[in-house]
């Protein structure tokens, strides 16, 4: 595996780590957390139930993904750094992956996904936390160290409760849902379409942050409560 020093997250954007009080979000780095986020999931099949990836069955599969989303420059992938925990060496835990995918520079816009958060650091707003960490970094202006983009969308599927939860927590604006949106993996839970019961569907409610929303308070209502560093 590459070296952390020689690692290239080719990500249409400069890349940089996201800091606040209470996470810290920073590239993920195959040869640093592959192995870690493969032992944190590993025993929790049902975290992917309502996400496009089946269990990973061994750190390879792991790898493929991760090089999968570095092989393409609208995506990147962060690992979530818990600072109020710490590991055997003192460094913040790591608790988990969120990451931006559908970016479009032209456009101003991308899209929030990938977020899974180890079962075992489950209750303590995690999810929230480095949700709002991205928000700030995509739609704050390039005077605030922002990307300065227009539109951040979150979907979710509309079985998925936490996920909805999280979207409507921070203040994302439901936009609709999109019926029919996506044939899901064989095995996981959607509609069905009659004879086609193996192929299931997905009904994804399309939830955004705009710009227009993070300037009229939007951003404003989370910086006492993130204090970025």
């Amino acid at each position: 595996m590459t070296p952390v020093a020689a690692y290239d997250p080719n990500f249409c954007y400069p890349v940089k780590e996201l800091e606040s009080a209470r996470v810290k979000l920073v590239p993920f780095f195959p040869s640093q957390h592959a192995e870690a986020f493969f032992a944190g999931t590993r025993e929790y099949p049902e975290i992917y139930e309502f996400l496009p990836w089946k269990p990973f069955a061994s750190i390879r599969e792991v790898l493929k993904t991760a090089e999968d989303i570095r092989s393409n420059r609208n995506e990147i992938l962060f690992a979530i750094l818990d600072k109020a925990t710490v590991s055997g060496g003192g460094r913040p835990s790591f608790a988990g992956i969120i990451g931006l995918l559908n970016t479009s520079q032209p456009n101003l816009s991308t899209e929030i996904g990938f977020l899974i958060i180890f079962p075992a650091m489950w209750g303590r707003s995690i999810a929230s936390a480095a949700t709002q960490s991205l928000l700030h970094w995509t739609l704050d202006p390039p005077s605030d160290g922002g990307l300065g983009m227009r539109r951040v969308q979150w979907q979710a599927n509309e079985l998925n409760v936490p996920s909805v939860r999280v979207a409507e927590s921070i203040g994302f604006r439901l936009e609709g849902t999109t019926r029919w949106q996506r044939v899901v993996v064989e095995g996981k839970p959607g509609p069905t379409k009659p004879g086609e019961d193996k192929r299931p569907g997905r009904h994804s409610m399309i939830f955004a942050y705009c710009w227009d929303d993070w300037e009229d308070g939007g951003g404003g209502k989370f910086l006492q409560g993130i204090n970025r560093v």
